[in-house]
């Protein structure tokens, strides 16, 4: 289950794990203009755990998300035919 929220300055989505558990802490995503963060409880130390990631760091995961294995780099192409 997931919800988003729109704030301000950015867009909240908050990803519930659902299921048997063991169940996940909640994750939450903040996406500014600029970057993105990933914040998740770590009920270990009971501290908020935070990634952030540039708008091309983010573009990177998500290509990765459906490649296979191996090393690749995204190059910016020009659509505009010349």
């Amino acid at each position: 289950m997931f919800s988003i929220e729109h704030e301000f300055d950015s867009t909240v989505i908050t990803l519930v794990d659902e299921g048997p558990p063991p169940l996940q802490e909640d994750v939450v995503i903040n996406s500014f203009a600029e970057c993105v963060t990933i914040e998740q409880l770590d009920p270990r130390t009971d501290r908020i755990q935070k990634i952030t990631l540039s708008v091309g760091q983010l573009r990177d995961l998500a290509a990765a998300l459906d490649l296979p294995e191996g090393v690749y780099q995204i190059r910016e192409t020009d659509d505009q035919g010349s």
